[in-house]
């Protein structure tokens, strides 16, 4: 596939660069947004401190490598996931520009691996997917389908999307006594299926379904867990969905081949 940006170095640099600083706003996000806080107002404090944070001491990566992951004012340790989340980013804007034919197509993608990325932390930390990512990239995806997959589609497959997943959380629910899926992760199969069709949103239910069982396997195994124990599910859909976004024509392509092709 042909990139409608030509991928000379400082066409790359420069997408790095901008996808950094988004990935910089996203550990606002991602810290604010579960909260109910404004995601622009105060500017950014130091949670130990709270002193607030110049802004050539937020310069996304190079700001936590210089002060040695530590506050510029009381030493107090800064987490590594702020640096690695602007990483993911930057490498996740570099692949939407890149990998895709034309501007509005790189656009959809760029909001659907970031919005993803947050979803994949906040999920994790607090076990909720805020409405203004997955309602909101739902309105987003429909809008810009006509420019992507086609409108019918992208309907339908947000429809198919969430009315699925409700099924089946509506069928544990009833027979296994307990809720195994939230309205979180209805609403944001939704979102998944206006930007991904239905061919990508049955993918990332497959890949998220197999990260999910491989992951509460391992917690089994390490004894730390059980067949009770509530997974986030919307992490596991999270790069499920970058993966078939990206990659999900080759993976098809590559399931398929297992099936040999019968001939008239």
């Amino acid at each position: 596939m042909n990139s409608w940006l030509p991928p000379h170095a400082w066409n790359v640099v420069t997408v790095a660069l901008v996808g950094l600083c988004l990935g910089s706003f996203l550990n606002v996000v991602i810290y604010r947004l579960p909260l109910g806080l404004s995601l622009v107002h105060p500017r950014s404090r130091c949670g130990a401190c709270e002193t607030q944070i110049r802004w050539y001491h937020n310069v996304p990566v190079l700001a936590w490598v210089l002060l040695r992951g530590k506050c510029a004012y009381c030493g107090a340790p800064i987490s590594f996931r702020y640096p690695f989340i602007e990483l993911l980013g930057g490498g996740l804007t570099v692949v939407a520009i890149f990998a895709f034919e034309r501007p509005i197509e790189s656009a959809a993608a760029i909001w659907m691996c970031l919005s993803l990325l947050a979803v994949f932390f906040i999920d994790l930390d607090h076990r909720i997917i805020p409405d203004e990512i997955s309602i909101g990239g739902t309105v987003l995806g429909l809008a810009l389908s006509p420019w992507t997959i086609g409108f019918l589609p992208a309907l339908g497959a947000a429809v198919a999307g969430a009315g699925g997943l409700y099924a089946v959380g509506w069928f544990y629910e009833r027979f296994r006594g307990r809720q195994g899926m939230g309205l979180g992760d209805v609403k944001l199969a939704a979102m998944l299926g206006a930007f991904l069709g239905l061919e990508g949103m049955v993918l990332t239910v497959l890949l998220a379904s197999f990260l999910g069982a491989a992951f509460g396997l391992s917690l089994m195994l390490m004894r730390r867990g059980g067949g009770a124990t509530a997974l986030p599910f919307g992490s596991f859909l999270a790069p499920a969905a970058v993966a078939a976004l990206i990659w999900g024509p080759a993976i098809w392509a590559w399931y398929l081949g297992f099936f040999p092709q019968v001939g008239p």
